[in-house]
């Protein structure tokens, strides 16, 4: 009977996950963590009622049509298709990314990995809902950050991780 090549887990999992995919699992945590939360508010709030929870913290609903910081909110509907679009591709370019890391760029694996999730959290919503659904409150005295959510926090941080990564990779260099 030949014998069989022992292959390693990682050799296994590399051939069935190019790249770094197999961060693909907290990409599925953000988009699940992101839609709970958003169905618990908009089942308990009605728009733009509040909750304080810390004298800098309040829970509230609010629907945003347009981007970050409410860009293009007002602009009469065609931006939720051009905001769709545009995270529908860039997942697409993200999920290639993904599969040209190399076992090393962990970091970048989990900055994408989040970014991913937060980006189909906000597109499941522009699709369905017509808007993305808000609903951190954070203020001090009586300016208030714009309200955002658990997408948006994900996207926020993969973005912070690649800076780091990418500050960490020139300091290798120097």
């Amino acid at each position: 009977m030949p014998k069989t090549p022992d292959i390693s887990s990682s050799e296994s999992s590399k051939r069935l996950l190019p790249g770094q995919l197999i961060w693909l699992w907290l990409t599925g945590v953000v988009i699940a963590l992101d839609q709970i939360t958003k169905h618990m508010v908009v089942a308990r709030f009605d728009l733009y009622e509040r909750l304080e929870v810390m004298p800098f913290f309040n829970l509230t609903l609010a629907y945003n049509p347009g981007a970050a910081f409410s860009f293009l909110a007002d602009a009469g509907g065609w931006q939720r298709w051009f905001f769709t679009a545009i995270a529908l591709g860039a997942s697409v370019l993200i999920l290639v990314w993904l599969t040209r890391l190399t076992a090393a760029e962990k970091l970048q694996g989990v900055a994408l990995a989040l970014i991913l999730g937060g980006a189909l959290g906000n597109f499941y919503d522009r699709l369905v809902l017509g808007h993305v659904v808000d609903f951190l409150d954070f203020y001090w005295g009586n300016s208030h950050f714009p309200a955002f959510n658990i997408a948006d926090s994900a996207i926020t941080i993969g973005a912070g991780l690649i800076l780091l990564d990418m500050l960490l990779g020139a300091k290798k260099h120097d």
